[in-house]
């Protein structure tokens, strides 16, 4: 059968690189090309993406930790106190040194910069985001403090390291380079400086010790691939023509000097029960031998998904996916994953995740999507996000959105927002359209029902107004459920069918929630539809429009609801014809003023239950003395339960950093444009890894770090208010 085979599952590249590599290893043995001694050179730059520098600068601006002392002094001598207190030695906690030097007037704080140290193991040093905000404000004057963080902690704080172009940091990307966990991050440092980062990398490629040649060596075939040999060996002749040649000849694979290449060979992957997993199947049925599917998994962990880059194969996998049943293949790669899963995610293992961009289907986008919510693995969880991303069916994508509005971290819903709306973009839609786009029809025909086959009888499926189940059969009889298959029906049909409407009431039960969070964060935002999308997302869908007809809506100043026949009338039910151009969105209750009772009145008549507070919505206004100081002292002092507090963070708060012990002591609301944000300050704290620690919050402080005066639209500043009446 071998010779039927797609040449990988039979004779794979790394036995062949294997092969390959002991004869090159022997040539090259007799000829490696050196030129020890080449100095390089002390230049130390930065090189921002477009707009990187602005976008950081921002980082700036966020509320920063400051303990009762520091805040003290801040308010009565204001920066020159804060700064005289930090040179006395009296600011030594090395976080309020950090807000200090990222927020202080520049001119007080630059000149204390060079002599500023931290320390960057064990201690409480700048992290992430305070790195990025160190470095676009005071750009190489804070290298000292961001190189050896950055260097340190390499999952929070290795982007801080993509605009500086230096040796030493050229020599830690080539370093990184040959590590799994940086290798992503050095590869994005090396396309960005390109020809740039070469003299830093040329001595130790030409160097007598074999560590450091072999990685700057496979930093410069990297550089090489993207820019080409030339350009790398024009760089190098700063060097001289000698180095210039011995820097082409290892990069060129048939030079006479080339290095060969260490084989890369697939893991071994002990945990996976080979006999556990389902066959794979060429398109002729004929099931693939032993041998080739341990070449087939082999295959797979070569697989790679850069963040914002394309997926990596290897060369002839596309063969081997084009001559099998598509069907097998995705039950095969669904039950890798699984093993995975059961195994509790062993590390050095992400490939199990990246194949599921080329074997999965529906089923498996919705089993991945279903563990995002509440993701078992550690350290995996944001990248497995960006595989539904890849994965990118309308079944994935829906899931994504989800993940963005419920998944349990925030780290995890902000990188589902972010893969959404590079998904969206790429259909040139913003993330509110694409989740238009992406609700389901879950199988219902327009006129919202679904026809379930039991052999010799048939039933329609439909759902009410509240998305409830019902069942008719071909009597016209009613029920609640569908029956169980009896001995007549048919074996296949009837099971299938059972299934089916599980599967169905399970699927739109998680839809309507979904759906109606969606819609209640369109009322509060303002959100508005053209009369063409109103009426294909909401008149016109088999689910949503159950939803959209307890609902008022409005455009151009009328409300109005969508009647049974799928007609529009205002609250006296007289008929509305939506104009040309019109704008449509859900009305707030802010904006229908006094006609608030009349539609109340009108809902309760027609006895329907709307699926969100919006006529009987918590209305409020900030008073004079609010507006002008910032300060909400209405709320303070109040004891509230913790969770009623993490369920802000749906809501469009964020939780502030963690500080001694792990604990959170604030949660904050941005708003866009030049709104300030809202603080509030929590005593004893939210434990980050076990909430239930503390069950009660008391609110010690809430305020703008600014007074809002007319920065608020009256929607916001009302559910910002509604947000903190509700906690308790």
């Amino acid at each position: 059968m071998s010779d039927a085979l797609p040449r990988l599952l039979v004779d794979p590249p790394w036995e062949r690189d294997a092969r390959a590599y002991r004869e090159a290893t022997r040539a090259a043995a007799k000829a490696v090309a050196l030129v020890p001694g080449l100095e390089p050179p002390a230049d130390r730059s930065l090189v921002w993406a477009d707009g990187e520098r602005e976008e950081w600068l921002k980082l700036c601006d966020r509320p920063s930790y400051l303990s009762d002392k520091e805040k003290t002094i801040l308010e009565s001598e204001g920066w020159p106190g804060l700064v005289r207190a930090y040179k006395d030695g009296t600011v030594t906690y090395t976080p309020n040194q950090t807000f200090m030097f990222k927020q202080g007037p520049e001119e007080l704080v630059r000149p204390l910069l060079a002599d500023w140290r931290t320390v960057p193991k064990g201690g409480w040093g700048p992290k992430g985001d305070d790195l990025k905000a160190l470095l676009a404000r005071f750009e190489l004057g804070a290298r000292h403090i961001v190189f050896p963080h950055a260097k340190a902690d390499r999952a929070r704080g290795a982007r801080a390291l993509l605009p500086v172009l230096d040796l030493e940091t050229a020599v830690l990307m080539a370093h990184w380079l040959s590590q799994g966990s940086g290798r992503r991050i050095a590869d994005e440092w090396l396309a960005r400086h390109g020809a740039g980062a070469v003299p830093f990398l040329v001595p130790d490629a030409l160097g007598k010790a074999r560590v450091p040649r072999d990685k700057a060596r496979a930093a410069l075939a990297r550089i090489a691939s993207r820019h080409g040999v030339p350009a790398v060996a024009d760089a190098a002749r700063r060097y001289g023509d000698r180095a210039a040649e011995a820097v082409e000849g290892f990069l060129t694979e048939d030079g006479p000097q080339a290095a060969p290449k260490p084989p890369a060979k697939p893991p071994k992957v002990a945990w996976l029960d080979r006999d556990g997993l389902p066959e794979v199947r060429l398109r002729d049925g004929r099931a693939l031998p032993p041998e080739a599917i341990e070449n087939l998994i082999g295959a797979l962990t070569f697989t790679t998904l850069p963040w914002n880059g394309d997926l990596r194969t290897l060369p002839g996998l596309d063969e081997v996916l084009d001559r099998c049943d598509r069907a097998s293949l995705s039950a095969f790669g669904l039950a890798v994953f699984e093993s995975w899963i059961a195994a509790r995610t062993p590390s050095r293992s992400g490939w199990v995740l990246d194949q599921l961009c080329l074997l999965a289907d529906d089923a498996a986008a919705r089993r991945l999507g279903a563990l995002l919510l509440k993701w078992p693995g550690s350290g995996t969880d944001k990248h497995a996000v960006q595989v539904l991303r890849a994965i990118g069916t309308d079944t994935a994508l829906a899931w994504l959105d989800r993940i963005a509005r419920r998944a349990s971290a925030p780290g995890r819903r902000q990188t589902a927002e972010q893969c959404l709306a590079m998904a969206a973009r790429a259909r040139g839609l913003s993330a509110d359209e694409l989740a238009d786009r992406l609700v389901p029809d879950v199988g219902l025909d327009a006129a919202g029902t679904l026809v379930l086959d039991y052999g010799p009888r048939r039933f329609t499926v439909g759902f009410d107004e509240e998305l409830r189940p019902f069942v008719t059969d071909e009597a016209g009889g009613h029920r609640t459920t569908l029956p169980k298959p009896g001995a007549r029906d048919d074996a296949d049909l009837a099971p299938a069918a059972y299934r089916r409407f599980a599967e169905l009431k399970k699927d739109v039960r998680a839809l309507a929630g979904d759906q109606i969070r969606r819609l209640e964060r369109a009322m509060t935002s303002g959100r508005r539809w053209t009369a063409g999308e109103f009426e294909r997302y909401f008149v016109e869908h088999p689910l949503l429009r159950h939803i959209a007809r307890r609902l008022v809506w409005t455009t151009g100043g009328t409300a109005f609801r969508i009647a049974e026949d799928r007609t529009f009338a205002d609250a006296a039910d007289a008929p509305v014809t939506l104009p040309d151009g019109a704008r449509v969105g859900i009305a707030h209750p802010l904006g229908l003023g006094d006609a608030v009772a009349a539609w109340a009145e009108l809902f309760a008549d027609y006895e329907i239950v709307q699926p969100f507070p919006q006529l009987g919505r918590h209305v409020d206004e900030f008073t004079a003395a609010e507006r002008d100081t910032g300060r909400l002292a209405r709320f303070e002092g109040a004891t509230v339960p913790t969770g009623a507090v993490l369920g802000l963070l749906r809501k469009g708060w964020e939780r502030g950093p963690a500080e001694d012990g792990g604990v959170c002591h604030r949660v904050v609301r941005r708003f866009p444009g030049d709104a300030p944000d809202l603080v509030a300050e929590l005593a004893p704290g939210i434990a980050v890894t076990a909430v239930d620690v503390f069950p009660e919050q008391t609110l010690r402080e809430v305020r703008f770090t600014a007074p809002p005066r007319g920065a608020l639209d009256p929607v916001t500043a009302s559910e910002v208010l509604a947000d903190l009446a509700g906690l308790g």
